[in-house]
């Protein structure tokens, strides 16, 4: 499938800033399949933006915009050609493996999150089981925007029973690798057929034999040609789409509007 993203971020001061870093990661992969065709990213005020790969292979552009201002607007657009499964892949290296099956800032492992991983597990069968965690986050929590926000963790939304897209795929990803099933938190968009658009989250589980097999709790599916990938990492704390600093006293707000179209 080939989808077009525009994706428009605007941070808003109650009063002029004099200087403001941003980091972003909103180039969708080429990896997995996927194929970014085309990408453009544009800042308004204008700041000079570089880029590098972060340590999971994440485009990441970070400008520098040294001039008074009250709004900073950040857009994207991007043209993917997605695939419709996830291929295999390569075994997981030393460094990945042990990435990939640490407790990780989000998705830390207590007692709950172990009974709840422990109740759904199918003995010596890794895929039954990631599939029936996934079930199993997707039936036991309710999807309920405003009741979590960045900072809750895998843990407190399991407590809670209730969250959105990002909590959905932490109670995943911590799950997972309480039963030692390597697992990543995956950010991007899902093409709903025109219906209200945002960015979205999901996981990937690594299984022997495979290779990265990718879960969407939130929707209880797998991945399909309607999901596009931007970022991987531990958790939601490597894959922000963006995040920043700024020099000056004023108040900080922001708005984020997502299009996701299929060309």
């Amino acid at each position: 499938m080939r989808i077009r993203i525009e994706h428009t971020t605007t941070f808003t001061y109650d009063q002029p800033v004099i200087e403001a870093y941003t980091e972003m990661r909103l180039k969708p992969l080429d990896a997995g399949g996927q194929h970014c065709l085309a990408f453009n990213l544009l800042t308004d005020p204008h700041g000079e933006t570089l880029s590098y790969n972060d340590r999971f292979g994440n485009d990441v552009r970070h400008c520098d915009v040294i001039q008074p201002h009250q709004r900073l607007m950040v857009s994207a657009i991007s043209e993917v050609l997605t695939p419709d499964d996830f291929p295999p892949s390569e075994p997981l290296s030393p460094l990945d493996e042990y990435d990939y099956l640490a407790e990780s800032h989000y998705a830390t492992t207590n007692r709950e999150i172990q009974q709840f991983a422990s109740a759904h597990a199918i003995p010596n069968d890794p895929e039954a089981t990631a599939l029936a965690l996934m079930h199993a986050v997707y039936t036991t929590i309710k999807y309920e925007k405003g009741v979590t926000d960045v900072s809750t963790t895998a843990a407190q939304a399991l407590t809670l029973g209730r969250g959105v897209c990002q909590d959905f795929s932490h109670i995943l990803l911590a799950a997972c690798r309480s039963q030692g099933i390597p697992a990543r938190y995956v950010s991007g968009y899902l093409y709903n057929n025109g219906y209200q658009a945002a960015t979205h989250a999901w996981v990937d589980v690594h299984l022997a034999g495979w290779g990265w097999r990718s879960l969407d709790g939130t929707h209880n599916q797998p991945q399909n040609a309607q999901y596009v990938r931007v970022a991987i990492g531990r958790d939601y704390a490597d894959v922000p789409p963006t995040r920043g600093i700024f020099v000056g006293n004023g108040h900080e707000t922001m708005e984020v509007s997502v299009k996701v179209s299929q060309i």
